[in-house]
């Protein structure tokens, strides 16, 4: 498949402040990437550098073929891009927005417009200022402007944040419909579940990519041992008493239970002599399915050490 965006050690410094770290990852045509990462990871960085916005410290990357240091504007021409805040001006009405964007990029053909305002369901919202829109509405507008040129490369950077979960849900089916049309996807998130959507999750903390597969695949593959759901009660001694646990790589609160992950070697009877051992009582305890959360904080959690 053709490969879209390159990077081979991609480094930003400010100053001691090292914002992204020796990046490397490649983008084939078609696919949705997710950067799943905190605030301050280094997810908005490497899009700005990719978008040649920000000049690398070190390392080198090409986006559709160019080199983001050298040939910026030329990037810049051929791919959209939806920023954290919104870029549009919300005393101009929806249509208005979009003719603006257009005209930017060089559109010409009149009846883009209106393909897009369809394609993100905005079309009975065209004569009405930004300004009365929701958050949710406002999003699809960001992203008709970022397509309106036709890019074959979009970059979404936190694009749904403060956007309810219809909002949200409704948003990722418009990026797999571009995608179906020929689009590349890069989207950066902080969500877990957004994160499932994508054909590709890479995580990201303290500017450095950990890891980079299929949801499935990192579910498998990237958590050092099982998961375990543990019933328990009282709830916080049971919690004290699996972190403990020198059988317990992580413990943590998941609602009304409990989350454990162990080594594969450790078994049910284990974790249930530890808690009974500190007068847990055990209501149920089986092993559960990886998520993306358990990989995510395994990944960039402090390692425990096992005696």
């Amino acid at each position: 498949m053709t490969t879209v965006v390159r990077t081979r050690d991609l480094s930003k410094r400010f100053g001691d402040f090292t914002a992204v770290d020796r990046v490397s990852f490649e983008i084939s045509a078609g696919e949705v990437i997710g950067l799943l990462g905190p605030n301050g990871s280094g997810k908005t960085t490497t899009i700005r550098m990719l978008l040649g916005l920000l000049l690398p410290t070190s390392g080198e990357a090409e986006v559709l073929g160019f080199d983001i240091s050298r040939q910026s504007e030329e990037i810049r021409k051929r791919v959209g891009y939806v920023s954290q805040r919104f870029a549009l001006y919300y005393d101009l009405t929806v249509g208005e927005n979009l003719q603006f964007y257009a005209g930017v990029y060089g559109v010409t053909d009149r009846k883009r417009i209106g393909e897009v305002l369809d394609l993100v369901g905005l079309v009975e919202f065209r004569g009405q200022l930004v300004s009365r829109l929701s958050t949710g509405w406002r999003q699809r507008l960001a992203l008709a402007s970022a397509i309106v040129h036709r890019p074959k490369l979009f970059f979404l950077d936190e694009p749904t944040s403060g956007v309810d979960p219809t909002a949200r849900r409704a948003f990722w089916d418009l990026i797999y419909r571009l995608v179906e049309e020929g689009t590349t996807a890069l989207v950066t998130t902080h969500y877990m579940d957004e994160a499932e959507y994508c054909s590709r999750v890479g995580v990201m903390s303290a500017g450095r990519l950990l890891a980079l597969d299929s949801p499935s695949a990192l579910k498998r593959d990237a958590l050092p041992g099982r998961a375990w759901d543990v019933y328990a009660q009282p709830l916080l001694s049971a919690l004290a008493s699996l972190e403990g646990c020198s059988c317990v790589l992580r413990a943590g609160l998941a609602g009304d239970h409990l989350r454990a992950i162990t080594p594969m070697e450790t078994d049910e009877t284990t974790l249930r002599r530890q808690l009974a051992q500190d007068n847990a009582r055990v209501d149920r305890l089986e092993p559960a399915e990886p998520t993306l959360e358990d990989v995510f904080l395994s990944l960039t959690q402090p390692k425990k050490l096992l005696p």
